[in-house]
Protein backbone atom coordinates (compact mmCIF):
# COMPACT_ATOMS: atom_id res chain seq x y z
CA UNK A 1 0.00 0.00 0.00
CA UNK A 2 2.76 2.51 0.90
CA UNK A 3 4.36 2.42 -2.06
CA UNK A 4 0.83 3.22 -4.25
CA UNK A 5 0.32 5.59 -2.40
CA UNK A 6 3.75 7.08 -2.88
CA UNK A 7 3.12 6.38 -6.72
CA UNK A 8 -0.10 8.50 -6.59
CA UNK A 9 1.53 11.30 -4.67
CA UNK A 10 4.19 11.61 -6.72
CA UNK A 11 2.08 11.48 -10.09
CA UNK A 12 -0.35 13.99 -8.69
CA UNK A 13 3.25 16.42 -7.38
CA UNK A 14 4.72 15.75 -10.92
CA UNK A 15 2.01 16.53 -12.71
CA UNK A 16 1.21 20.03 -10.96
CA UNK A 17 4.89 20.40 -11.00
CA UNK A 18 5.09 19.97 -14.86
CA UNK A 19 2.33 22.21 -15.26
CA UNK A 20 3.42 24.93 -13.43
CA UNK A 21 7.25 25.09 -15.05
CA UNK A 22 5.38 23.96 -18.70
CA UNK A 23 6.96 20.76 -19.35
CA UNK A 24 5.45 18.62 -21.76
CA UNK A 25 6.26 15.07 -20.02
CA UNK A 26 4.97 11.37 -20.42
CA UNK A 27 3.28 9.84 -17.63
CA UNK A 28 6.01 7.75 -15.98
CA UNK A 29 8.39 10.36 -16.63
CA UNK A 30 5.63 12.89 -14.80
CA UNK A 31 5.37 10.58 -11.83
CA UNK A 32 8.88 9.86 -11.56
CA UNK A 33 9.63 13.54 -11.53
CA UNK A 34 7.00 13.64 -8.44
CA UNK A 35 8.47 10.88 -6.80
CA UNK A 36 11.82 12.16 -6.68
CA UNK A 37 11.01 15.77 -6.63
CA UNK A 38 9.14 14.79 -3.60
CA UNK A 39 12.45 12.51 -2.33
CA UNK A 40 14.25 15.85 -2.77
CA UNK A 41 12.27 18.59 -1.25
CA UNK A 42 11.69 16.47 1.69
CA UNK A 43 15.68 16.11 1.87
CA UNK A 44 15.61 20.18 1.90
CA UNK A 45 13.52 20.95 4.02
CA UNK A 46 14.43 18.80 6.96
CA UNK A 47 17.66 20.26 6.56
CA UNK A 48 15.77 23.58 6.47
CA UNK A 49 13.57 22.70 9.73
CA UNK A 50 17.28 21.43 11.45
CA UNK A 51 19.04 24.67 10.91
CA UNK A 52 15.81 26.74 11.74
CA UNK A 53 15.97 24.60 15.10
CA UNK A 54 19.35 25.02 15.75
CA UNK A 55 18.96 28.65 15.20
CA UNK A 56 15.69 28.82 17.17
CA UNK A 57 17.37 27.27 19.89
CA UNK A 58 20.59 29.48 19.77
CA UNK A 59 18.52 32.84 19.59
CA UNK A 60 16.16 31.10 22.44
CA UNK A 61 19.46 30.99 24.32
CA UNK A 62 21.25 34.72 23.86
CA UNK A 63 17.33 36.17 25.15
CA UNK A 64 17.88 34.10 28.00
CA UNK A 65 21.00 35.44 29.13
CA UNK A 66 20.43 38.20 28.03
CA UNK A 67 17.20 38.46 30.62
CA UNK A 68 19.58 36.90 33.19
CA UNK A 69 21.78 39.80 32.60
CA UNK A 70 18.77 42.37 33.47
CA UNK A 71 17.34 40.51 36.16
CA UNK A 72 20.94 40.77 37.48
CA UNK A 73 21.92 44.28 37.17
CA UNK A 74 18.10 45.54 38.13
CA UNK A 75 18.68 42.73 41.69
CA UNK A 76 22.43 43.94 42.08
CA UNK A 77 21.89 47.74 41.65
CA UNK A 78 18.62 47.85 44.49
CA UNK A 79 21.48 46.54 47.34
Amino acid sequence: MPILLLVIVGAAAGFLATRFMKLDADVPTTVAIGIFGALVGGLILRALITMASWAAGFVGAVMGAMLLIWLWRRWAGRR
